[in-house]
């Protein structure tokens, strides 16, 4: 079996996962708000950890190999370039759309905060569907170079996955009564993921070598940084123990490295 089919395989295992997620959310009592910070929490461990330890070293690494000494600030132009790509395409979203960050209650205003969380769900989806492409790419690009280390990464997406798709879910559900219809956009943005494979691999099968993968090993991992610091970590705050969400994305780290360590030793 080639290496691109077993990439695009593994790319569109962790893109289902979102819908493995949003199928969790029944065992979510409707707004269990602490299950949510605490998952978000342990999903920003994975992703920092990841993106630190794994995906910014490898690009350095790649890029040094490649360019010499210049690598090294061509990575952290790459790195700190996807958080602020990551930045504008936020703003770009809140901007047609509005701000997606949270769930607040909106108590005597029952008809205001169901159009108000119905549309947290869906922007939550437009918002994680674009970050899918780019983390779908990485996945599949890193597969073709070593699916060792596509391996921990995509089980990182993965961990990430679901509780980001029980966001989805949950308020969708909270304010129509529909678990199908927060299924359904979990689906297709899980999809996003085996798409941005597919668009990659079109677009870029005939560029692709240590230099644009160091590229955009660095780029996705800033993108990993800047979704943890803007949404995951904000989110999880909002719990009144916010200490615990601190130990919980402790605790998300911990498990990545172990996780790295098995696989790799295997």
């Amino acid at each position: 079996m080639s290496k691109e089919i077993l990439s695009l395989g593994l790319t569109t295992i962790v893109g289902l996962t979102m819908g493995l997620g949003s199928l969790l959310s029944y065992l979510v009592k409707e707004t269990n708000r602490q299950f949510l910070s605490l998952s978000l929490s342990f999903s920003a461990g994975i992703m920092i950890y990841t993106a630190f330890i794994a995906m910014l070293p490898e690009g350095i690494h790649l890029l040094e190999d490649t360019l010499g000494e210049a690598g090294y600030y061509i990575a952290l132009a790459a790195f700190f370039g996807g958080m602020f790509l990551t930045a504008l395409v936020e703003k770009i979203v809140h901007k047609f759309g509005g701000h997606y960050h949270g769930i607040e209650e909106e108590e005597g205003h029952q008809h205001e905060h169901n159009h108000h969380t119905t549309n947290l769900g869906i922007m939550s989806a437009i918002a994680v569907a674009i970050h899918n492409l780019p983390e779908g790419l990485a996945v599949y690009t890193t597969g073709l170079k070593d699916m060792a280390l596509a391996i921990p990464i995509a089980i990182g997406v993965i961990l990430h996955n679901i509780p980001l798709s029980i966001a989805i879910t949950m308020p969708i559900f909270y304010a129509t009564g529909s678990r199908k219809k927060g299924f359904l956009y979990s689906l297709i943005v899980g999809l996003c993921q085996p798409l941005g494979a597919i668009i990659g691999h079109l677009v870029l099968a005939n560029f692709l070598n240590d230099t644009v993968h160091g590229i955009l090993f660095s780029i996705v991992g800033g993108i990993m940084i800047f979704i943890s610091l803007d949404e995951l970590l904000p989110i999880s705050r909002q719990d009144d123990d916010h200490h615990l969400g601190i130990y919980v994305t402790i605790l998300g780290m911990i498990v990545m490295a172990l996780a790295m360590n098995i696989i790799h030793h295997h």
